[in-house]
């Protein structure tokens, strides 16, 4: 096949050789590369936005893409200790990460997801009696003070003030330090100003 064209005269400027149309380009002169897709080039650190290196931090639930938030609150209710995970994590892992930062209490009240033998000898080596209610599934269930227990309504209805707010109630954030960023603004202004 012959070219269109005597050979030298379009392909010296679209090869880039020095031609005074290719000065400063690329030799792929048909693409930028700072436009368009980054073609895999993102690192795993900034793949959550926000440099967090949990990612977004969202989870697949029966309701749908999801996150939990877990809090230590004290006795009248306040928000002392945030975490966020996904939604299909367990409860576990919000109490093995605010356990450092739980405060000196007598007692911890918690729903059933936190029922772990090992969460239960950890409050007892710090002195702190656990009021939880055991999972429907466990062999040997352990008591628990059903009176004591109706107090969690406390921590629900801090559950509830704080998805008074919209942006808390259906997380519009995907970076998820902005969504827990929110989440203490609200709680600093609702209950502690």
């Amino acid at each position: 096949m012959a070219p269109l064209e005597p050979h030298g005269r379009v392909c010296a400027n679209a090869a880039g050789d020095g031609g005074p149309r290719s000065a400063g380009r690329d030799h792929d002169d048909r693409r930028n590369a700072s436009e368009g897709a980054p073609h895999g080039r993102k690192s795993a650190h900034s793949k959550g936005g926000c440099g967090d290196k949990r990612g977004r931090i969202i989870g697949r639930t029966k309701g749908g893409l999801n996150s939990k938030l877990h809090v230590t609150a004290d006795e009248k209710g306040r928000p002392i200790g945030m975490f966020l995970s996904a939604g299909h994590r367990s409860d576990y892992l919000g109490a093995k990460a605010l356990f450092s930062s739980l405060p000196q209490a007598k007692v911890l009240i918690a729903d059933r997801g936190y029922d772990a033998d090992w969460f239960r000898w950890a409050l007892a080596d710090r002195g702190i009696t656990p009021c939880i209610p055991s999972r429907k599934g466990r062999k040997d269930p352990v008591p628990h003070d059903p009176v004591l227990y109706r107090q969690r309504h406390r921590i629900e209805n801090m559950f509830a003030r704080l998805k008074d707010w919209r942006r808390i109630a259906t997380r519009y954030d995907r970076c998820a330090k902005v969504f827990l960023s929110a989440c203490a603004l609200a709680a600093v202004v609702l209950f502690w100003l």
